[in-house]
């Protein structure tokens, strides 16, 4: 069973009116689109981007030349300037795709006071910011399920127009993970959540996903609370997908078997993404956003849709 979800009384109420969610996210946008592009921005500074070297015909730099390479790399002009040989290398100008989706069901609107922002507000500006970063690297981004895949400057404000009307679509309840849909060989999608599904579901979406060859990254979201289980006496605890409620004394004595009961449970989603070639990442909300995005950075580089598994290459643009 899923990891027990932590909400005290207020907080659920608030978390099943999803009508008001809609008008807490239009208000919010603003701000969270401001500091995704801030994140990115630093980000984006911080690691000089993800240029590549790789088949095209812009020149990124001059490299030593290495033995055993063909002498017919070699670049005689600027090798004439020194006393060593040179290669002209070039940067890979294959764009790729990357879709995201971001969760954004009733158990992300949690925030303790161990936290820096609520869990759905650190999901839209780590999805936000993700989007901004990957299209200045020269990618192209799509909301899974929701939008094409797009290469714009304003990406961030783009996404946020998307997500917001969705959010106040007729009928449009939230799900807690995203829709089944295969992504062609060569691209990535982005899932970011709480993840405290059952684990048979989240392994069902990531099989569904990667049915054709399409590689991805688990994101999730913890607020500290859901990790250490800081409650002692009398607690009241809340679903806030129904109207159970769960009263028990001495709450302290249940931390280490639901520290246990969490650690199985991310486990067996660690499982599921590793057959299939996933990465997964913990991001707490106790941590800035900017942390969260350079690991994300990392685990895009370390996973990049190229080489043999890559698919269809556009080009230059």
């Amino acid at each position: 069973m899923p990891a027990v979800r932590l909400l005290n009384k207020n907080e659920s109420r608030s978390g099943r009116r999803h009508q008001n969610h809609a008008l807490e996210l239009a208000r919010r946008f603003p701000g969270l689109c401001a500091t995704a592009k801030e994140a990115a921005a630093s980000v984006m500074h911080g690691v000089h981007g993800r240029r590549r070297a790789g088949p095209g015909e812009t020149f990124w730099q001059f490299r030593p030349f290495a033995a055993g390479e063909a002498a017919s790399r070699i670049d005689w002009r600027r090798s004439a300037k020194d006393d060593r040989f040179y290669v002209r290398e070039r940067e890979w100008e294959a764009a790729h795709t990357v879709y995201i989706w971001i969760d954004r069901s009733p158990s992300m609107w949690f925030t303790s006071s161990l936290a820096l922002q609520s869990k759905i507000d650190r999901a839209l500006v780590l999805g936000l910011a993700a989007a901004d970063l990957l299209v200045r690297g020269g990618e192209r981004v799509g909301l899974l399920g929701l939008t094409p895949p797009f290469a714009v400057r304003h990406i961030a404000e783009l996404f946020a127009e998307a997500l917001l009307a969705e959010e106040e679509a007729p009928g449009y309840v939230p799900e807690e993970l995203p829709a089944h849909i295969a992504l062609p060989r060569g691209a990535q999608a982005i899932l970011i959540s709480d993840f405290l599904a059952e684990p048979a579901l989240i392994s069902s979406a990531i099989e569904s996903i990667s049915a054709h060859g399409a590689r991805g990254h688990l994101i999730v979201i913890a607020d500290p609370a859901e990790e250490s289980f800081p409650f002692a006496g009398n607690t009241e605890f809340v679903d806030v997908d129904s109207e159970a409620r769960l009263r028990i004394g001495q709450a302290e004595t249940f931390r280490e078997d639901y520290i246990r009961c969490l650690a199985l449970h991310r486990e067996a989603i660690a499982s599921s993404a590793r057959a299939h070639d996933w990465s997964v990442m913990v991001h707490r909300t106790g941590q800035t956003a900017t942390e969260g995005l350079l690991a994300l950075h990392g685990k895009l580089d370390a996973n990049p849709a190229s080489g043999p598994h890559a698919g269809r290459e556009t080009g230059r643009r």
